[in-house]
């Protein structure tokens, strides 16, 4: 016995997610499922709330002195929330601020003001370079000074590397060791990793934020994130100012060639 012979109608079907009448009466008996959301209304959503935000957060890691040339172009009651809140950080800061220089310590020395004082809060130890000509041992403790200045919560240390480890390489130098909690959390051999010879408080910023020395909105490392960010965006004007005049002048040849 011959099998009955298929009696569904085909249905044509041409682009399931096109807005036709005969696709609804489809997707209305369930041939074809629902169209898909439109992405638009959320991305829109999107767009306005960063926008939001980058409103609510455009006076962050401004200083004192930079929210006071302000009051003529901020609303005063806001403004006067962020100076309250900008006293209340600096007033924090000032009684956390015990130490404000770099430690040189010595191997004896080294548990007590490292391994036991981390238990206290981080502390950051730069094995240096025994020999003067090591760039990068000379620019880490550069950045350390300044560190210690800024970051006065922070314990900032420096030790000969071959007085810390016995026989410790000078190529591995500088070497930075973060200790927490009595343990290594972190360690950077050379400057390689970071930005080599041009490593900058940038770098030390981030490391401090990847280790949880600093929240990633300090005060501190959002205003220099911010200047840097105005830098960049400076010397990106500057170029293109300096391309625009070196073709008016490239032109005016040619037009003296003619």
């Amino acid at each position: 016995m011959a099998a009955p012979a298929d009696q569904r109608i085909a249905v044509p079907i041409d682009d399931p997610n096109a807005d036709t009448e005969w696709n609804e009466i489809l997707r209305k008996h369930g041939v074809i499922p629902e169209k898909p959301p439109s992405p638009t209304p959320m991305i829109e959503e999107a767009i306005v709330e960063a926008r939001r935000l980058a409103h609510e957060n455009r006076l962050e890691g401004k200083d004192i002195d930079e929210l006071d040339e302000l009051e003529d172009e901020e609303d005063e009651d806001f403004l006067e929330q962020y100076r309250q809140r900008r006293l209340k950080e600096l007033s924090s800061l000032q009684k956390k601020s015990v130490h404000g220089s770099v430690y040189p310590i010595s191997k004896p020395e080294y548990s007590r003001e490292v391994t036991e004082a981390s238990q206290a809060g981080p502390v950051f130890v730069h094995l240096t370079a025994s020999l003067g000509t090591n760039v990068e041992s000379r620019v880490l403790s550069q950045l350390w000074r300044q560190a210690a200045q800024e970051y006065g919560e922070i314990k900032f240390c420096e030790i000969r590397g071959s007085q810390a480890i016995e026989n410790y390489p000078e190529r591995n130098c500088p070497t930075i060791l973060v200790y927490n909690k009595g343990d290594i959390v972190k360690q950077i051999v050379t400057l390689m990793t970071l930005a080599g010879p041009k490593t900058s408080m940038l770098d030390i910023d981030n490391l401090l934020v990847e280790v949880g020395a600093v929240p990633d909105n300090d005060m501190r490392v959002v205003k220099r994130r911010r200047e840097a960010e105005d830098n960049e965006e400076e010397r990106y004007m500057s170029r293109g100012i300096k391309s625009s005049s070196d073709r008016a002048k490239m032109d005016d040849d040619d037009d003296d060639w003619d």
